[in-house]
């Protein structure tokens, strides 16, 4: 069966990398007779030039439609000065929660060959494997009320709410412990369950659905200042790791430099049945951008990762 696939190669490196992993998908599939096809869109800093928003609807309207999305990177200084609510990133925002893109997969794999690219000893590194699963539709970047507002005396006020229902958490959860299931059958669960409640819930809910229905998958908890310590300490220790929004986006760009290079990455993020958008770890790198210095690997990577 014909399986359609929506290119956004988006701004900076993004079309240059992106004409690399095409390459490659190309030749793919006519080896393999795949009988994939393809179509390109707009998204970020070049759809808000041509359309002025950006996530234009047709885009958004493709995605749906399309198998799967695959994504090279949005933004860059040229946007940084336009108002907030256009800027490129919040099109990526909008396009994960549009598609229910709820389940961000982050392998950090160091190859041989890049093991002395790493900032630690070859020892501490050598065979790292490691998967991050980030919840990515919920929690601080999503959540309301928000804003920035004048207090009484005449003060600013920024104001971010971090909210995760049960449900949320259950199937984030349930990612991880299928996750595991295909790997070392180790969950590591982060938080910070002795400051916040809404990561006290997190705990809570995690520890039930293992208890209930993966009692195959050994399940730990760390908070997350101590998780971030301990991927550089001695990050081997860990198979699968699931977390939040906001703790994700952090531990799991930390865990990528253990391999060396955040370049070099690929990432899925996934709905509920399995469709996904798949883009390198790294950004749009507007300093090198069209000198045809950019690294593909991190794009082939991601198209590797959705063809499977």
């Amino acid at each position: 069966m014909s399986k359609h696939i929506l290119i956004l190669a988006g701004d900076g490196i993004g079309p240059e990398i992106m004409a690399a992993a095409e390459q490659v998908l190309a030749v793919v599939n006519t080896k393999f007779n795949l009988d994939l096809t393809w179509s390109h869109g707009l998204l970020g800093g070049c759809a808000i030039d041509a359309h002025g928003v950006p996530l234009p609807d047709e885009t958004l309207a493709a995605a749906r439609a399309a198998d799967a999305v695959l994504l090279g990177a949005v933004g860059g200084p040229k946007w940084d000065q336009i108002e907030r609510s256009i800027r490129p990133e919040r099109g990526l925002l909008k396009i994960r929660s549009a598609l229910n893109l709820f389940a961000n997969l982050r392998p950090a794999i160091l190859y041989p060959q890049l093991a002395g690219a790493s900032s630690l000893r070859p020892e501490i590194v050598a065979g790292l494997d490691i998967l991050i699963v980030r919840e990515l539709t919920g929690g601080i970047y999503f959540g309301q009320p928000r804003g920035i507002r004048e207090l009484e005396n005449g003060e600013k006020q920024g104001y971010n709410t971090d909210v995760y229902s049960q449900s949320e958490i259950r199937r984030i959860a349930r990612v991880a412990f299928e996750m595991a299931r295909l790997r070392g059958r180790r969950v590591c669960s982060v938080d910070k369950a002795n400051v916040l409640e809404v990561t006290e819930l997190w705990k809570q809910t995690v520890t039930e659905l293992q208890q209930a229905e993966y009692p195959d998958i050994e399940l730990s908890h760390l908070y997350v200042d101590n998780a971030a310590m301990q991927l550089v300490r001695a990050p081997k220790q860990f198979d699968v790791l699931v977390t939040g929004n906001l703790f994700g986006d952090i531990l799991s760009d930390e865990a990528a430099m253990l391999t060396g290079s955040i370049g070099m990455l690929p990432s899925a993020s996934l709905d509920e049945h399995g469709k996904g958008m798949y883009e390198p770890c790294h950004g749009s790198a507007p300093d090198i951008a069209g000198q045809g210095i950019a690294n593909p690997l991190a794009t082939i990577l991601s198209v590797a990762m959705m063809l499977r």
